[in-house]
């Protein structure tokens, strides 16, 4: 196995549990994620309830080689969709159990959500870019 393709399987173990961590935390404590659903959002409840599901399904889906193509394209698009939230959290100080975030956090995490979706489509084995090998 070249290098990259055991940095590539690496960080798909690391992102699957990441996902899966916030899956069950989505599910286990709504709170915080229904307080920076954009306003727009219908149903958020629901809404906040299957990101949950989402996110433990494409975790799962990362680990299993064949369906690892669909999981990154779906977290991908997870977390397209979920920046609004991150946006609405920021730019409205919206405080979680009763604490402010600052920018020092919200400007990293807003920034670093391309990422995220470049990730998920690179362990996914979606895109190769920047790698030229493929795995």
């Amino acid at each position: 196995m070249s290098r990259t393709a055991k940095i590539r399987t690496a960080l798909r173990i690391i992102l699957a549990l990441f996902y899966f961590a916030a899956g069950v935390a989505h599910l286990r404590s709504p709170t915080g994620f229904l307080a920076i659903t954009p306003a727009w959002v219908p149903f958020p409840a629901m809404v906040v309830f299957l990101t949950g599901v989402a996110e433990i399904a494409g975790a799962l889906g990362l680990l299993i080689p064949r369906f690892s193509k669909a999981a990154g394209i779906g977290l991908a698009l997870y977390a397209l969709c979920v920046w609004p939230a991150n946006f609405n959290h920021a730019l409205n100080d919206i405080a979680i159990g009763g604490t402010h975030m600052s920018w020092a956090y919200h400007g990293p995490r807003l920034a670093f959500q391309p990422v995220f979706i470049w990730l998920a489509l690179w362990v996914g084995g979606v895109i190769n870019w920047p790698f030229r090998e493929t795995s």
